[in-house]
């Protein structure tokens, strides 16, 4: 059961009652979850969540659903830690760890803060909901109000991955070039559950590394939904006394062409920035394919773009001396490269038809 007490706006401070249904604070600012963190470190325990539910429902407690018959759920969470050894050798960092949540439904860590978020919509009696997104979060929500049987608007890009459209039109979502009124606004930072969602990749990692934090978590900057979810998971964990050690230097990491539009997240992660001792930077297009090929070659992970924005950050990170070969670090890969393949295809020129009478295709040199 959870242990929510009240939502606080990240700017003012002013606290609302979380059984009403609100977007953000009157002054703009989003809102945040808060719990009774003493309820839950007496009455819950890390020897409990080794039998909880392999999806990121393990952590009910600190997550804001009351009625569990709320929930919508399509088994997202407990992505895999992998550790990427050839390419941290290749870096001169043994220590690379790469959270892989591509694996998750709809194919992106979008998944976590929607299947939060309609379950609150669900919770609240909210019939219809809206999203504008650059891909991912829009083929979510309409997985996830699939499931849970509300309606949902989605506004993407024109030059957002036809597979996005694809799966949203495929879940029955309505594709509209504006968000009308009388339905509730669940885009990033418009609301305050999808953080809550985002923020189960840290106490993910957290359990995965035995309950000592990495030095260091690079995140792909996007919204900023996840790289605040992950810090709040981590301020968190260390008021239940779960984890040992300080918290992770967060950094983030963005394509120096591709912005998202919206920014209401930016002075909180700048702030979360500043008090973990993190950096932001930015890296081409160029690099980004380039990183996305050498991580799917060295260790059979093929990430979105935004992921590939983290690899090719980090031998700038190491020899500015922001992050040090001995260190734990954690890169988290935000969705799947698939859903990217004419990105990427730009790099593997088709074989001729006269290659293909000789069997099949020939690998160019």
């Amino acid at each position: 059961m959870t242990t929510l007490t009240h939502l606080e706006c990240s700017r003012c401070g002013t606290k609302f009652d979380p059984a009403v249904a609100r977007n953000v604070c009157e002054c703009g600012g989003p809102l945040l979850a808060r719990y009774d963190l003493e309820m839950a470190r007496t009455g819950w325990s890390r020897d409990w969540i080794k039998n909880a539910p392999a999806t990121m429902w393990r952590y009910a407690p600190v997550l804001p659903v009351r009625k569990p018959p709320s929930i919508v759920s399509l088994g997202e969470g407990m992505t895999p830690l992998i550790h990427a050894r050839r390419l941290g050798e290749r870096l001169g960092c043994a220590n690379l760890w790469i959270k892989d949540e591509s694996l998750n439904p709809t194919g992106s860590v979008k998944a976590r803060g929607l299947s939060c978020a309609v379950s609150m919509a669900v919770e609240l009696g909210i019939a219809g909901v809206a999203i504008r997104s650059e891909g991912n979060g829009a083929s979510a929500l309409a997985a996830y109000t699939a499931a849970a049987g509300i309606e949902a608007h989605v506004v993407i890009p024109a030059d957002a991955p036809r597979a996005n459209y694809v799966e949203c039109r495929a879940y029955g979502a309505r594709v509209v070039r504006t968000l009308a009124g009388g339905l509730f606004d669940l885009s990033a930072l418009k609301e305050p559950y999808r953080i809550e969602g985002a923020k189960t990749i840290g106490y993910e990692i957290a359990e995965q590394m035995s309950w000592t934090p990495p030095d260091a978590v690079v995140y792909p900057a996007g919204t900023g939904v996840g790289l605040i979810g992950i810090w709040k998971a981590f301020e968190e964990l260390e008021q239940l006394a779960w984890t040992a050690g300080a918290r992770p230097r967060m950094i983030a990491v963005r394509s120096e062409t591709r912005r998202v539009p919206e920014a209401a997240g930016d002075a909180l992660v700048l702030r979360i920035l500043d008090e973990s001792g993190g950096a932001a930077l930015a890296v081409t297009d160029r690099e980004i394919i380039a990183a996305a090929l050498d991580l799917a070659a060295a260790e059979g992970i093929l990430v979105a773009p935004e992921g590939a924005a983290a690899i090719a950050a980090l031998p700038k990170l190491l020899a500015s001396g922001l992050l040090k070969p001995e260190e734990r670090i954690v890169v988290v890969n935000t969705g799947s490269g698939l859903k990217h393949l004419e990105m990427y295809a730009t790099r593997f020129p088709r074989a001729t038809d006269e290659q293909d009478k000789l069997g099949g295709l020939i690998t160019p040199r």
